[in-house]
């Protein structure tokens, strides 16, 4: 593993401005934009944030990597605090223009397109909170992510348990690539005694608990998914905010 390297000498200009919210500032200034950075109080070369003018963003945080000359950003939606946008890039400018749109409160599809770097994450944004929209937005989520996997038997399980109406109607979640399911979204998750796992050319299994004893095996992820249905409790009801 590469060790870390003093961010004065890995970002000299940035240790010339002072901070990294500085060297941003100066980088959006230079492209015409109107958007204001937030230097880190405990490392301000390699940290910085800018707000959203929208209540159901939390701030877009910009961190440096410590390894080499590179800059990544995570934005989340605050009820859960899942990430909405990430992405990684050497070009400075490029993270001011994704600032920008995020402090503007511009669609998600737009942040991208005004910054390419930009990954969606396929949430997408419940500014009420409502539980069963969190909950289509998860299960977008985890679609997204299995679609960009080099893991065809992983993605048909996701496909498969979407493509129930029961399972569709939980929320969704993993546990080192273990799907689960909850009645209740995060922050609190409330989990339903169902785990479902793929392999790589191996048969699909089904367990009621984490790392516990198989029920079952599966050719399929559409017959996995038939399993899991039968295992389902008779008495879980819909899903609810995941709060104390």
């Amino acid at each position: 593993m590469a060790a870390s390297r003093d961010p004065a000498v890995l970002y000299p200009d940035i240790a010339t401005e002072g901070s990294l919210a500085a060297a941003l500032q100066a980088a959006a200034d230079k492209d015409g934009l109107a958007v204001s950075f937030e230097a880190s109080e405990s490392n301000p070369l390699l940290h910085a944030s800018v707000a959203s003018m929208v209540p159901h963003r939390t701030v877009l945080a910009i961190s440096a990597w410590a390894v080499e000359r590179r800059w990544s950003i995570r934005g989340c939606e605050p009820f859960q605090d899942m990430a909405l946008v990430e992405g990684t890039t050497q070009d400075l400018a490029q993270v001011a223009r994704a600032a920008q749109a995020w402090c503007d409160g511009v669609e998600l599809a737009e942040i991208r397109c005004a910054a390419p770097f930009v990954h969606l994450t396929g949430r997408f944004e419940v500014p009420d909170n409502d539980p069963e929209r969190l909950a289509e937005s998860e299960w977008q989520h985890l679609r997204t992510e299995a679609d960009e996997m080099d893991w065809p038997e992983y993605r048909a399980l996701i496909e498969a348990a979407y493509s129930e109406p029961t399972l569709r109607g939980l929320y969704p979640f993993t546990s080192h690539w273990t799907l689960r399911f909850s009645t209740s979204t995060r922050p609190r998750l409330t989990t339903v005694p169902l785990c479902l796992d793929a392999y790589r050319q191996k048969p699909y299994t089904l367990s009621t608990h984490y790392m516990g004893e198989v029920l079952a095996e599966a050719t399929t992820a559409e017959e996995a998914v038939s399993m899991a249905l039968r295992h389902l409790p008779s008495d879980f009801v819909a899903v609810t905010p995941g709060t104390d």
